[in-house]
Parts: structure tokens; sequence; C-alpha cells
């Protein structure tokens, strides 16, 4: 990802890290960009920011007052794309097209104007101040009307109606749908998009249709961020072109479909899980990237205490039994098992996984691919591990009872069972299972261990400042104050490294119990959740919220995370 303007002149000393963050702040006011918001304070001047942005991106400055406007040239781009990204065309050779940029790095303003104009963008840098006093030259806003009577006429057949989205997408010939997909200009920008993700380690990118908007938002660290807005025109032609590279049917717009994209990013070769879903609209995707670098596999690293570590390693360690992880969906279940599968995955051990979908190879374990439509379910294929004689079981999720009740039988004849199962937390889960039909007395004898988790946002590092628990916050959150008293509280202020965010990263808070006999003896009377909840801490259980208010007083993470991921528990 290229750094921000703002950043790139603070770091190279032209101006302060506190006049950035006045700069940032009159911003969010005026909606200028961060170049004229330096040069509106005084910050900079109009010269000095052209000269260091010509020498930061290699690319010459052109002084404005020195061109002549051409009407043919002007004519090649709107007034629209003209103002919204402050851009003018200077020159027109051949397939090339001269554009005065006030900011060179603005991905988004080239292949906007490449794909409107169908010629390849070479930029100059230039003063926004000359920029804007073209545009607002040749570019007029609103233009006036010297007489009204011409319209007069018009004005019976004049009507507002609602636009009909569906019949306007069945309007569009296949054979343009195919050339919007392979033109240059949507090549580089679905290739940024994807690239820039990879490098901010965003685990979605999602594009998104309304009536009058493109909306492209990434999920970093759990929470969507939006990070462009193409125009809405080119709705057809992003989405054409991540069909084809998924090798999906393009002229299929009526119902969802699931694709795969492998890509290489610099050294990394990224997975991207496609899934494409029609709306009112146009198609709403979602790309998955799966990147297996990032993957952590040593479970020291995935936010574990010491305590409840050893506890969960010690389950997963059974020659025999399940072991439950559970959360909502994002809360890095999948990463947990995998961990797990990597510290078990020996020569003298047979392990077979069932999932859906594969999210990563892991070498020396036998990963199997549900599918539904045909009939292939979790339910289906723990049948047919069972014949082959395995040490290990990874179910990637019991969603039913015919599963769940197969992988009681599996754990209860000498296998170990790994899965996961969607409960807010570790004693309620016994509870679900009941509810889907086991037995208590083959729930008891069949479980090792259940863990619940989340995933908070991780405060970073080079902004970390001290603060003050708000008194008000405390009580609102149900958290006693003497939980934190004598110690230090952190939030992040907010700087490049994070975009701004104050976080960066995240850790798992988790809650780990093991099925020990007096929890047996309570799921053998079917006692309530509330019951079992109180049995374990007696035994030494945290809860989630133990585990996240530890991070707090480690300076990991905020209060506000934990109220974000623990209020409703």
């Amino acid at each position: 990802m290229r750094e921000k303007i703002g950043t790139m002149l603070a770091k190279a000393k032209i101006i302060t890290e506190e006049q950035l963050q006045g700069a940032l702040e009159e911003q969010k006011k005026t909606g200028d960009k961060i170049g004229s918001t330096l040069i509106n304070l005084g910050y900079i001047e109009a010269e000095t920011l052209v000269d260091f942005l010509s020498k930061q991106f290699k690319i010459p400055p052109i002084k404005l007052d020195e061109i002549k406007a051409d009407a043919a040239i002007i004519s090649l781009i709107g007034s629209e794309l003209a103002h919204r990204y402050e851009v003018f065309p200077v020159k027109k050779n051949g397939k090339t097209l001269i554009l005065a940029m006030s900011n060179p790095s603005d991905i988004y303003a080239i292949v906007d104007v490449s794909f409107n104009t169908g010629l390849d963008i070479h930029p100059r840098v230039a003063s926004a101040l000359d920029i804007k006093k073209l545009i607002n030259k040749h570019y007029p806003v609103v233009r006036e009307l010297s007489s009204i009577k011409e319209f007069e006429d018009e004005i019976d057949e004049f009507e507002i109606v609602e636009p009909d989205a569906e019949e306007e997408e069945e309007q569009v010939d296949i054979s343009q749908l195919e050339a919007y997909g392979k033109s240059a200009p949507v090549i580089k920008l679905v290739n940024f998009l994807v690239t820039d993700a990879v490098k901010r380690g965003v685990s979605d990118i999602h594009i998104e249709p309304y009536e009058r908007l493109l909306r492209v938002r990434f999920r970093i660290d759990g929470i969507l961020q939006e990070v462009m807005s193409p125009p809405i025109r080119m709705k057809m032609a992003i989405v054409s072109r991540v069909k084809i590279m998924a090798n999906l049917n393009i002229s299929e717009r009526r119902i969802p479909q699931d694709g795969r994209i492998n890509v290489r990013v610099g050294s990394k070769v990224i997975d991207l899980r496609v899934s494409v879903i029609p709306t009112i609209y146009g198609e709403k995707v979602v790309m998955r990237i799966l990147d297996k670098s990032s993957l952590m596999l040593d479970m020291k690293d995935l936010g574990f205490e010491e305590n409840a570590l050893r506890r969960f390693i010690q389950a997963i360690e059974q020659p025999y039994g399940i072991v439950l992880v559970t959360g909502p969906t994002g809360s890095g279940k999948s990463t947990t098992l995998y961990s797990a599968l990597s510290r078990l995955n020996t020569k003298e051990v047979q392990i077979i996984t069932a999932e859906d979908p594969v999210e990563y190879n892991l070498k020396g374990i036998n990963q199997v691919q549900i599918n539904e439509d045909i009939g292939f379910t979790f339910a289906k294929a723990l049948r047919s591990f069972l014949r082959q004689s395995p040490n290990i079981i990874m179910v990637g999720e019991i969603r039913d009872t015919e599963t769940a009740e197969i992988a009681v039988r599996a754990a209860l004849t000498g296998h170990l069972v790994l899965s996961t199962i969607h409960t807010n937390d570790a004693p309620s889960t016994i509870n679900r299972l009941v509810d889907m039909g086991i037995k208590p007395f083959m729930v008891a004898a069949s479980l090792n261990l259940i863990q619940a988790q989340r995933l908070v946002r991780k405060i970073c590092t080079e902004c970390r400042e001290e603060i003050e628990p708000d008194p008000l916050l405390l009580k609102e959150a149900n958290i006693d104050p003497e939980q934190l008293e004598g110690q230090k509280v952190y939030y992040g202020k907010g700087c490049s490294r994070c975009n701004q965010s104050g976080y960066k990263g995240r850790i798992a808070i988790t809650e780990v119990l093991p099925i020990s006999p007096g929890i047996r003896e309570l799921i053998l009377q079917n006692a309530p959740a509330a019951s079992t909840r109180e049995r374990a801490r007696e035994e030494g259980l945290n809860t989630l919220r133990d585990d996240a208010l530890l991070k707090v007083r480690k300076g990991i993470t905020t209060l506000e995370e934990v109220i974000r991921e623990t209020a409703s528990l």
C-alpha cells in the first residue's frame, strides 16, 4: 500500500506530526484533499509540495499557466471526473493522455479516467490550486439557461419513475460484459484492490452496489472500512472481471455463485474465495483472502494464557474424546483447530479433516472438501472416515444431530475428534449438544474439553498512550473498577502505521472448560448452563470477560474492545 501524502511529508520532516494531525482534523470538516488542506493552513507552500511529490513518485511536474487549453482535449473527461479527482487533461498523444494531478499516487483517479477515455494515462504533478482554477474555468458545475421557453413543450412529458435495476441489468449484452471484464483499466483496478488488500492484511474485500453508489470496503482486524467508491457505471465491469478470474458464469446474474482465484502477490501465493450474490441494484461480491503465510500455527501466538494453553494441550493430546471450539463466525475457530492439528501432526498418526471449505492446505494431513450440493455432507464424510482407520478426525462444524451423533460415537470408539459449534460460551455448549438429541451420558463420556473464543483488536504499539479508565464506561459495562485498580490502561491515539485507527492486529480471548469429574456429574444430571458455569468457576475457569480484562491490564487491548466483544455474555 502506498503511504498517504501527509504521512510522507511528516516522515520527510517537511511538516510536523502535530501539523499533520491538525490538517487531518481540518480535512474532516472541509472534505478537501490533504495537500490543499496543508496549503490552506499555511503549513507548506504549493511549490514545495509539487516539488516533493515530483521527486517522491519520479513524475515530472507541469506548470499549468504555461499550457493552452484545448477544447477537444477538455471534452475527453467530464466535469464530474475533473471535480471529483482534481485532475485536468493537458495533451493527447495517440493513445496516451497527459493528465495534471495534485495527487499522482491516486490509482483510483488514473483507473477511472483511463476507463472512461480508453486511453493510457501519464500523470504530471501540478498545484491543486492551479488545477482547481482550470477546472472551474472549463468545467462549470452549473450552467445558466438563457431562456426556459425552449423547454416548455417537453415539461408535460417529464416524469420521475423508480429505476428498475433488474430490467437495466438484463439489457446488457454478454459480449459487452466480456469486453468490460477484459478492459485494461478494470484489470488494473481489480489487481490493485487485491494487491492493496493483501499488503494491508485484509481478510475480506466487499464490492457493494447501491442505487447511485458503488462501495468497496476492506475488513481489517474484523472491522469493515470503506476504501473507495468507484463510479456506479463501473459496477458491471468490476463484477465481470472478478467472475472471469474466478471462472464463474458472467451471463448468470440471478443466482448466487461461488468460486476461487489463486494469485501471486509479491512472494506470496494467495487463495481468494469468491462469493457473488444478486441484489436489487446489481451483484455484490465478497472476496475472502486466505494467506497461508499469515496463518499462526504456534498456539502461543494465538492469545492463550499459560494455564488455559496447558489445559487445551492436555485435552488434544488425549488418545480419544471430543474437543470443541465455539464462537461466532470470524472468531478464529478454524485457526485454533489448524494450530492444534499442526501440533498433533506426526508420522505416527493419521489425521483426516472434513471442511467446508478447506481454508488452508496442511502438509501430511488428509483434507476433504464437503459438497452438500451432491449430498456429501459432514455426516457422510464422517461415516466414510471411520472406515479409513484414522487416529484424529477434524470436523469443520457440527451443524446437525446426525453429525453430532457420529462424532460422539467416533470419540467413544477410540478416535480424537476436533470440531467447532456455534454457541455463546463454553458451559452452554453442553446444553446445545443435549438439545440436539445427544443423551447426557454420551456427552459426559465423550467430551474432553470445550473452548469458547473471540477476537479482540490489539492496541497499536506505535501510538499507545496511557489513560484513566472512564468510570461511566466501567459502570455501563458492568465491570468492577477494582479489577483495574492500580493497573495501567491504554488506548491507541492513531498513527500512520495503524491508519489512524489506534489498533493493529488481533488476539484471541479464550474460555477453556475441561470436563472434570465434577462437570461430568452435572452433565449426567442435565444441569442448567448457569450451574455448570458456577462449578467451572470454582474449578478455576476464566471466562471470556476475565481473559479480556487480563489483556487490558497487560496493555494489549482496550476497554472498548472488551465491551464490544463480551457485552452480550
